[in-house]
């Protein structure tokens, strides 16, 4: 049977708390705790007679010596994070920081000081991981006394493993050549347009065809859109595009006569060139022509794009270059490179460097950062095609013999890095992004030849994977469409978009008069005085403004029409006076 404390405390309710009785021994063991604990208490204070306790003692030392608790219980030799080089914290740099003056806000200071913070950030991370990358470029080197541009491609061939030998083939296509060709961004798959209207997408490292057509028309250009899943066609009298597997999605009758293509991925727009001297582009996002510009400068079959800034490059027969974007009607810049006609147009993937060819057979380096001629050299049957690779690998195209220069923007070149004859005559020549592969479309049909070094070994997964699945292609997809950049804002100088303007206040009130016609703040504005008893409420206080506002412009219209006045008046004494005549004015001839 319980007993009868027990039962009270069952009985109890559950919002209060039931104090147990206290026993006569709870509370002689808990005094004689307290008195053992007292008698600790003062023996530590005896043997420390300053008041502080041997714990205390040690945490302020610590402090004071600044140490740091290590599980190994010593002090790391190399504190903090390692050092990065400052190369690599260059390569990764994210542009000039900005200059703040004390004219900026506060909050503009805040952010500005955020988003800093931010790219310092990332362009440490990413320096520090490029450590990890897993692939180094290679290159060709020949023995002693052997020049590289002597190795054929067989040899190459056999002495590299099985994989990177079946990169190097040929396709003999002698019926509908010659042939341009166009790489994917992610440097997989292939399209090959012919002359005579075959046109041809593959996966060229499977070797795997995915459509094959003759459009039974004049193929001038070929080119990728932002996937494998469309290409555009520039046939002879408009302009096609097409899926993977050869349907015909659009013909648009606005682009006539078309010659070259490119693409600028980041911005949707497919641009084009005609015979006419039409330069348009193409949102192909939502199928709008977004500009068309007569260039003045006649048949335009030379073109290349900056991939940095997304400028397009055309090449001209009195041998100048224009730079031109969707914003202008005029050129950005017009450059005189050669004597004669340009013949073909390459600039490097960081948009500092642009090379040309004309028909004084000249090919010429340019720094596009200050317009100025770096390196000239002299080709003896001159140059055709043109293209860079992404490690900086120039190939240059001299009738059916492709050669590959190394460094051709350093030191001067003497002598070719690479070299291969091809069966037919050079069309089309361009580098497979992230492969050692220079795909050279020909009269003949198409030669994939391997270029060590050309490729970069590594490649950015969120931007162009080439082992994407199509779950990933089509999430990367989504992505860019959200994060496209509007054609508004294509210039020279991109990094202007980030920086303050920093007009001075005085010159843009200036700018404001000019606008406005007069001076806002030429006269206080009316601020009504508060008064009393219902007087300053919200609807009597815009009533007294209005008045003001009122008289005010009685003040302008009486000033206007009394000068108005006096120039009539003016005209008036200016006509009697004239008017007046003498009687010797008739002797007047």
């Amino acid at each position: 049977m319980a007993a009868p404390e027990d039962v009270g405390m069952k009985r109890a309710h559950v919002g209060k708390k039931k104090i147990a009785t206290k026993r006569y021994w709870d509370s002689a063991e808990k005094g004689e705790k307290e008195d053992g604990d007292k008698e600790q208490k003062e023996e530590e204070r005896k043997k420390h007679p300053d008041g502080e306790m041997p714990g205390l003692e040690k945490k302020r030392k610590m402090k004071e010596a600044g140490e740091k608790k290590v599980i190994s219980g010593k002090e790391d030799p190399f504190p903090g994070p390692a050092p990065i080089p400052k190369e690599k914290l260059k390569k990764f740099q994210r542009g000039e920081k900005t200059k703040l003056s004390s004219e900026t806000s506060g909050r503009l200071k805040e952010t500005l000081s955020r988003s800093e913070k931010a790219s310092d950030l990332a362009q440490t991370q990413a320096a520090r991981y490029d450590l990890l990358l897993p692939e180094d470029a290679g290159f060709l080197e020949g023995d002693e006394g052997e020049d590289t541009c002597t190795i054929a491609q067989e040899d190459i061939a056999d002495a590299v493993d099985i994989t990177s030998g079946a990169k190097y083939f040929n396709l003999v296509l002698s019926q509908f050549g010659p042939y341009r060709l166009d790489y994917t961004r992610t440097g997989r798959h292939l399209l090959l347009g012919g002359r005579r209207g075959h046109v041809a997408c593959m996966d060229w490292q499977s070797k795997q065809l995915m459509c094959e057509m003759n459009v039974m028309e004049t193929v001038n250009d070929v080119k990728w859109l932002h996937t494998e899943a469309m290409f555009a066609v520039a046939q002879k009298k408009w302009l096609y595009i097409y899926d993977s597997n050869g349907i015909e999605l659009h013909c648009i009758r606005k682009f006539n006569d078309v010659l070259r293509l490119q693409f600028l991925p980041y911005h949707f727009l497919l641009a084009t060139a005609s015979t006419t001297g039409f330069l348009q582009y193409l949102d192909v996002s939502v199928g709008k022509e977004v500009a068309a510009i007569c260039t003045k400068a006649g048949r335009l079959d030379v073109m290349a794009q900056n991939p940095q800034n997304a400028v397009i490059y055309l090449g001209h027969p009195t041998g100048t270059v224009t730079l031109w974007s969707p914003n202008q009607r005029e050129p950005l810049v017009k450059m005189l490179c050669h004597r004669g006609g340009v013949r073909s147009i390459a600039v490097d993937k960081t948009g500092t460097y642009m090379v040309t060819s004309g028909l004084d057979r000249k090919l010429k380096v340019f720094d596009i950062r200050a317009f100025q001629p770096l390196q000239s050299y002299f080709l003896p049957a001159g140059a055709s095609c043109l293209s860079l690779s992404q490690r900086g690998l120039l190939g240059a195209s001299t009738g059916n013999i492709v050669q590959v220069y190394q460094d051709v923007w350093g030191t001067p070149v003497k002598k070719p890095y690479m070299a291969h004859r091809v069966r037919g005559s050079v069309w089309g020549a361009q580098f497979c992004p992230f492969e050692d592969v220079l795909g050279v479309g020909h009269a003949e049909g198409f030669t994939s030849m391997i270029v060590p070094g050309a490729g970069e070994p590594n490649f950015d997964g969120l931007d162009a994977n080439p082992y994407r699945s199509v779950k990933q292609r089509q999430e990367w997809e989504v992505k860019a469409l959200l994060e496209k950049i509007q054609p508004e804002l294509i210039g020279l100088d991109p990094g202007q978009l980030g920086e303050v303007d920093r007009a001075s206040w005085e010159q843009r009130h200036q700018d404001k008069v000019q606008a406005l016609g007069f001076d806002p703040l030429a006269k206080e504005k009316f601020t009504p005085r508060l008064k009393t008893k219902g007087r300053s409420s919200s609807g009597k206080v815009e009533k007294r403004k209005k008045q003001v506002a009122h008289q005010d412009q009685r003040e302008l219209i009486r000033q206007t029409v009394e000068e108005k006045v006096e120039k009539e008046k003016e005209k008036k004494r200016e006509k009697s006076k004239t008017d007046q005549r003498s009687a010797l004015d008739r002797f007047r001839k």
